[in-house]
Formats: C-alpha cells, structure tokens, sequence
C-alpha cells in the first residue's frame, strides 16, 4: 500500500476485521471486509458499518453566514431550522456543479457543511473565493472522523449505547453533543444507502473505540462493517448522486435529478441560478434515467450510449444489482430518448447491447 496516502483515524483497525484497502482518490480504505454482496444485503436487512471519515467539513459562521450560503448554495437555506439538515449543490454559473452536500444548522449563525471527499480543496477554494464580509469559512476537515451506521436495525444497535431518544431524530434532523459510549457525537440521520441509518461525527481520537463498540453491540442484531464497494452499490440501486459521475462540472444539478435541490425562486441570487431556472422550466437537453441490460452486459462508467446509430449519451453508473440480481445502470442522455420503454445501446467493449429505459430508482425502502 502506498504510504503517500491519506489514511482515516479508522485505518489501523481495517485489519483486524478483514479490510481489503484500495487508493480511493488518494485515501486508504476499505472496498470490502467480507464480500460486496454480503455487505449489501447486511444493510438491506440489518446493519452496516462505514468509516466515512474522508469526507470533508466546512465550518460557515458569522453574521453574514445565511445570506452568504444563500448565494453559494442552490436549496433555501432560509427554510433550515437549528437542528436540521438540507441537501443541496453548489453550482457554476454554467450551471455544472462544483459539489452536492449537506448542510447542517447549528445555531442562527452556525452552519456546517459536509462535502465530498475528492472535493475538499476545491470546495474550500470555492467558498473563500466568494467570501463576503461577517463571514467566516473554515475547513475543520482534519478534526472530525465520521462513522456511518445504515439499515433497517441502526436505530436499535445505537440506541443501546446512547441515553439519548433517537426516535426523536428523524429523517434530516440532528443533535449535537451526544453522549455515544462515553463519546461526544453529533448525530445525524441522512442516509447514503437508501436505508434508515445514522451519521456520527466526532473527535478523531474517539473513532477507534465508537467503531469497535458499536461492532460489538450490533453483532447479535446482524451488523458488518462495510467497505466502499456495497456504499457505491447501495446508493446505486437508489439512485443517489454521486460526484463525478452522476454530477460533475458538465453536469447540473437538473440533468442529474436532483432538481428538487434547486430553488430558483428563492429570494437570493445564487451562482448558476439563469441556467438552472431555464432548465428546471424547460427541461435541460439531457437526463439521468435507468436503463436494464437486455443483451448480456454489464454497463460500466462512461460506456457510450447510442439511438439509431447515433450517440446520445453516457453511462453513469452500472454494476449488476445485489438487490434484484440484473444488470443495471444509469445513463445521462439526449431528453428526447429518454422515455420508458425506449430501447437504447451501449457500447461494451466495441459491441453495441441492447438496453431498455426503465423506471428508477431501482429500489425504494
């Protein structure tokens, strides 16, 4: 392994349950400790467990904080109370996007941010870049680890080493300084799998035991850890973005169907907002739609997407579902070939397979 790469405060314990680690954009983690597949279906039915401590946090203060992220950010911010999440983007005035991610409200004028981990320069970047006055944006990324615990038991595993009433914290919300088996956690539940499931953030040097603790409470309830393999596929099957596949910088936030995470309307001026209210009205040129392999195939990462002989679009995403055992994908296409039923090609090493548009996302709670 190569020891340039940035490591989680999580990465000594990888071994001891089995991780197999990759170089994920310049970080070592975990692909799998078990299997894929069994990963994926211990969060359907029970509970995982994933070191997502690579991702990026932006702490957003000061007076000027709402008005400011007002701008930067395409959701109303307005609408947030303390103790709420909202997803959202940051766009370009193009109207491609520099990131998804969440924003959390932890006082009038306390925000914190959450990003994608390939992103944090960029971001951070970004958001100094457009600074106003009374504003203050400071990436705390490097002071903060973050364990995710997702599926149908995560409530139940939690909740035996919390006092805290977690059934209280519902979908979007969160609560700080938790008391978590002796650790102080900000608890969140937003979800990245399309199950029900918690964020924890806390001090790095608490990571080790919060995850070990939780491994050992949650075995008799069905809980593994899970490596980036079964998170890439779980948020696949429900159609959850990710950046630098289903969002980039050629690609808005409309085109990839988040659109519910626009507000054009809203009373600030945001960066991008007169290509992305002309979208949101007249439709973008391209959609995000699923497609099922018809031919055999498995679609992969930018595969050519042909109509008729000519090239519509690309694959997105595309694996062969845990979940419904098919072959799958997402393709972002010209809108006029993007209707169920219609029949589409894509190019599988220089043979072109039959593929049909089908209804997505492909599995729901």
């Amino acid at each position: 392994m190569n020891d340039t790469l940035k490591k989680t405060p999580l990465f000594d314990l990888y071994k001891d349950y089995g991780g197999k680690v990759i170089d994920f954009g310049g970080w070592a983690l975990p692909v799998q400790f078990s299997s894929i597949k069994e990963e994926h279906h211990a969060v359907r039915n029970n509970a995982g467990l994933f070191d997502v401590s690579h991702m990026g946090e932006v702490k957003v203060t000061g007076a000027s904080s709402l008005a400011y992220l007002q701008k930067m950010m395409t959701n109303d911010i307005s609408k947030i109370k303390v103790g709420q999440a909202q997803y959202t983007a940051m766009c370009y005035e193009n109207g491609g996007t520099v990131d998804d991610l969440l924003v959390y409200k932890k006082g009038e004028d306390d925000y914190l941010l959450v990003i994608n981990a390939s992103n944090i320069e960029k971001d951070v970047e970004w958001l100094q870049q457009h600074k106003t006055d009374n504003v203050d944006v400071e990436n705390i990324s490097d002071h903060v680890a973050q364990i995710a615990l997702q599926g149908p038991e995560a409530e139940r595993i939690l909740q035996k080493l919390t006092k805290e009433d977690l059934s209280a914290i519902t979908f979007f919300k969160f609560k700080d300084e938790v008391n978590v088996n002796g650790s102080s956690v900000l608890v969140s539940r937003t979800g990245y799998t399309g199950e029900d499931g918690f964020e924890l953030y806390c001090h790095p040097e608490d990571a080790g035991k919060l995850w070990s603790a939780l491994l050992e409470t949650g075995k008799e309830d069905g809980l593994l850890p899970c490596g980036l393999g079964s998170r890439d596929t779980l948020r696949f099957e429900a159609k959850l973005a990710l950046y630098g596949q289903e969002l980039t910088a050629d690609i808005s936030p409309i085109e990839a169907g988040i659109g519910f995470a626009v507000k054009p309307d809203k009373e600030t001026v945001f960066i991008g907002q007169g290509v992305l209210k002309e979208q949101k009205v007249n439709g973008a040129p391209r959609k995000l739609v699923g497609i099922e392999m018809i031919d055999k195939g498995i679609p992969r990462h930018g595969y050519k997407v042909f109509a008729d002989e000519e090239e519509i679009g690309f694959v997105t995403t595309g694996t062969q579902s845990p979940t419904l055992g098919k072959n799958i994908g997402y393709v972002l296409i010209k809108k006029e070939y993007a209707s169920l039923g219609q029949e589409v090609f894509v190019e599988v090493r220089k043979k072109k397979l039959k593929a049909e548009v089908v209804k997505s996302p492909f599995y729901k709670r």
